[in-house]
């Protein structure tokens, strides 16, 4: 007897949902950081009780790690130069946040009384850390300056406002919450250069006083507060497809 269709698909769709999502296959000349089965490789924070995981095929993380300390997801292996593929996306965003006004120099726009014009917007938060410190993180969010910013080089003015300028994206290229997206992230020395979804955002920017190398990170961002509710710039993402290629 031949099944209905709608009778077949509400049969089968369980199992479509469950199946982990394949790999890409591993591009010539990189070797790949995440098997798609397990966390090997990396350093699960002490005490997580299980946040960070593998969720059919991908990381996955709900931003609630109980570890005490470090919340992040480190590699184990330090890393100089390299070209590093990683997907990513945002599950979710977790309330508004007041974002300022990021013009294409670094600056942020002011009011009279000095502090940052702000507006609310619905965020979420995480980012990439590369050479081992947080100082050199590659920001994920929701904000209009787009993902892949340098968030502590840009913000301090002390440092020149080219090099502010050169760690600001200089177009928006993510693509809609819950969709995914693309790094290609070069380190060369002390210059980056990151691609987003096939466009060229930040070209040979310098980062001063960057390390020659260390571990990367999968950031923890934001939580949940003591109420219960959550923090507007919580990292509810996923990754995937992690390779690198040392240069």
């Amino acid at each position: 007897m031949k099944l209905p269709t709608l009778l077949l698909s509400a049969l089968l769709s369980p199992f479509v949902l469950e199946c982990p999502a394949s790999p890409d296959p591993v591009p010539g000349g990189f070797r790949s950081l995440f098997n798609g089965l397990d966390l090997s490789g990396w350093t699960i924070p002490e005490g997580d009780n299980g946040h960070w995981k593998v969720l059919d095929g991908v990381i996955d993380y709900d931003a609630q790690s109980e570890a005490k300390g470090d919340k992040h997801l480190w590699t184990e292996e330090e890393f100089g130069d390299f070209e590093l593929r990683i997907d990513w996306r945002i599950k979710d965003t977790t309330g508004f946040y007041d974002v300022p006004y990021v013009l294409p120099d670094g600056s942020t726009v002011k009011g009279p009384d000095g502090k940052n014009l702000t507006h609310p917007m619905p965020n979420a938060d995480s980012g990439i850390y590369l050479r081992g410190m947080s100082k050199y993180q590659l920001n994920i969010w929701c904000w209009p300056i787009g993902s892949g910013e340098v968030y502590s080089i840009r913000n301090n003015e002390s440092l020149p406002q080219e090099i502010r300028a050169g760690v600001t994206p200089n177009r928006k290229a993510d693509r809609n919450v819950g969709e995914w997206n693309t790094f290609v992230i070069t380190m060369k020395g002390d210059r980056l250069t990151v691609v987003l979804n096939e466009y060229t955002i930040i070209e040979n920017a310098l980062l001063p006083e960057v390390p020659e190398k260390g571990r990367i990170a999968l950031q923890h961002h934001g939580g949940k507060k003591a109420d219960g509710s959550w923090s507007p710039a919580s990292s509810l993402v996923q990754f995937r497809n992690i390779f690198i290629r040392p240069l």
